[in-house]
C-alpha cells in the first residue's frame, strides 16, 4: 500500500500566531514534526502543505518538501485533499503540524490498519484519559468506541457517563483513578483522548472534502464527525506514547522538557 504523509501548516492561528514556526530547543516546531515523521517506515513520501511562503522558505531550507495550497482552507483535511488531488496514492496521512512529540510507529500503525481493515474509511489515534481536567475540559476530545476498536462518537463532553450503582451517584469520569473497573489494565478503560492524527483512503479523503459539514459537527465543532453522521467508519488505535500538542506558547516550555527527558 503506497502512502503520503502530509502535515498542513498556516500561519495564523488566533491562540499562537506563526505556530509552524516556533523555535523548539533551536529548531522550529515544523522541522520537529518532520524529523519524527520521516522516521515512518510506511511513508513513501512527505511534505509540508501550506499557504505562507514564510513556512515554505523554512522547510526548503531543512530539505522537505512543500506543496503550496490555497489560502481559503476552512481546515488542514481540506489542505490535505487538495494534496491528494494531484498525487497518486492509497492512502494519505493528516499529520499534525503542532504534534512534535508523535511517534513514527503510530504513522506506521494507521497506514497498517486501513492495509489490513478494507471495512475502514479512515483511522485514528486515542490514548487514556489521565485525570478529572482532561475529563472535563472541551478542549480535550474524548472517544468512545465499539469491541472491534471502530468509532461510536466523539465529543467534547465528558463520554462515557457513568450511571449510578450501588448507592454510588451517577457521574461522568471525572476521577478515572476510582472508577469501577480500576483495576482493569489501563489501555483497556472506555475512557479515551482523542489524538488528531488521520489516514485516509484516497478515494473516500475526496469524498469527504465534497460534504457539506453535519449537524453533529457543527455542534460540536469536530469535523471527523462528518464521517459517522454518513455511516462511515473510522477505528480507532491506541496510541504508543503520551502526546501534548503545542497549542499555546506555554507549550513550547513543556514540550521543550518532554524532548530532554526523553533524550
Amino acid at each position: 500500500m503506497h502512502a503520503v504523509g502530509v502535515i498542513p501548516a498556516r500561519y495564523q492561528s488566533s491562540r499562537f500566531p506563526g505556530k509552524p514556526l516556533a523555535l523548539i530547543d533551536g529548531r522550529t516546531l515544523v522541522e520537529r514534526v518532520f524529523e519524527r515523521a520521516r522516521s515512518a517506515g510506511r511513508i513513501a513520501r512527505l511534505l509540508v502543505a501550506t499557504d505562507d511562503e514564510r513556512i515554505a522558505s523554512a522547510v526548503r531550507a531543512f530539505g522537505g518538501e512543500v506543496a503550496m495550497t490555497s489560502p481559503t482552507h476552512a481546515s488542514g483535511t481540506d489542505r490535505l485533499a487538495e494534496v491528494a488531488r494531484s498525487l497518486s496514492a492509497d492512502v494519505f496521512v493528516n499529520i499534525q503540524g503542532d504534534e512534535p512529540l508523535l511517534d513514527p510507529r503510530d504513522i506506521d500503525g494507521l497506514v497498517e490498519c486501513l492495509d489490513s481493515d478494507p471495512s475502514s474509511d479512515m483511522a485514528t489515534l486515542a490514548d487514556p484519559l489521565l485525570d478529572a481536567e482532561e475529563a472535563r475540559d472541551s478542549n480535550v476530545v474524548k472517544v468512545v468506541c465499539d469491541a472491534s476498536g471502530r468509532a461510536l462518537y466523539f465529543s467534547r463532553s465528558p463520554i462515557p457517563y457513568v450511571l449510578a450503582r450501588e448507592g454510588r451517584a451517577g457521574r461522568a469520569p471525572a476521577d478515572v483513578a476510582d472508577l469501577p473497573d480500576a483495576a482493569v489494565a489501563e489501555r483497556s478503560r472506555p475512557w479515551l483522548r482523542h489524538v488528531g492524527l488521520y489516514a485516509y483512503r484516497r478515494g473516500f479523503l475526496l469524498e469527504f472534502a465534497s460534504w457539506s459539514p453535519g449537524v453533529l459537527e457543527e455542534l460540536e465543532g469536530l469535523e471527523q464527525l462528518r464521517t459517522l453522521e454518513r455511516g462511515r467508519t473510522i477505528k480507532v488505535l491506541r496510541a504508543r506514547g503520551r502526546y501534548h500538542g503545542v497549542d499555546t506558547p506555554d507549550d513550547v516550555r513543556a514540550v521543550e522538557q518532554a524532548l530532554r527527558t526523553s533524550s
